[in-house]
């Protein structure tokens, strides 16, 4: 029994590697990396598009491509027969989000430094990728505020209401962009406005005066909820 243990164990890994304890060790460093890669990603995710399997598989992946790793450095053959598989893998799942892409490519180049026996490369790359992502997320870095709020109204003074209401608007916005106008079925007009407010806080004011001017039949305001990520 203690012979046949013993080949498992040394059978090629001791004139190669240095051990089952080097190939232990390349599966536990590049499971903890996973492990901040994952924490990261679920840390730093904003959008709809989470999923509970593809942080799964953010901390397997660095081990899996480890031990591919490991088994290329030990037979040029072996190397050759493992690149031929991953040429016919094909992922079911296309990635939602470009940021995805960013994670896998994150978790298989750990998993080659760890495999390589790199480590201290693996540990302060990861180091470093994890502090920017962290930074894009504290910084909220590339979204656009471009608006505060969305005011909707039903018009029905004379002429058009973005000459009649720019005095009010302006008051209490810094930006004013007219999003649509259109005519309904009383002849008045359905405008929507997106607004920059200087104070947030005092919408209310806003509402108060649109809904006393002459001309404003209907008035509502409703908060971005998000930030804009995409146009």
């Amino acid at each position: 029994m203690n012979d046949v243990l013993e080949l498992i164990l040394s059978g090629d890994l001791a004139t190669t590697l240095g051990g089952a304890e080097t190939v232990l060790l390349v599966a536990l460093l590049s499971f903890v990396i996973g492990h901040v890669i994952g924490w990261v990603y679920m840390w730093t995710h904003t959008t709809l598009s989470y999923s509970k399997m593809f942080v799964a598989s953010l901390v397997v992946m660095p081990v899996l491509v480890a031990l591919v790793m490991v088994l290329m450095r030990g037979d040029i053959f072996i190397a050759f027969g493992l690149l031929a598989v991953f040429a016919v893998v094909r992922f079911r799942n296309v990635l939602k989000d470009t940021r995805d892409t960013t994670f896998i490519l994150w978790s298989i180049v750990m998993g080659l430094g760890v495999g390589t026996l790199r480590f201290s490369t693996a540990l302060i790359g990861c180091a470093c990728v994890a502090a920017i992502f962290l930074y894009l997320r504290m910084t909220s870095f590339g979204s656009r505020h471009r608006y505060d709020v969305i005011l909707n109204l039903h018009w029905t003074g004379p002429g058009a209401a973005s000459a009649a209401l720019k005095s009010v608007l302006h008051r209490h916005s810094l930006q004013t962009h007219l999003a649509s106008e259109r005519t309904a079925a009383d002849e008045g007009m359905d405008v929507s406005y997106r607004l920059l407010l200087r104070d947030p806080a005092r919408s209310r004011e806003l509402l108060d005066e649109l809904e006393a001017a002459d001309g404003v039949a209907y008035v509502s305001l409703s908060q971005r909820e998000v930030d804009e990520s995409e146009i």
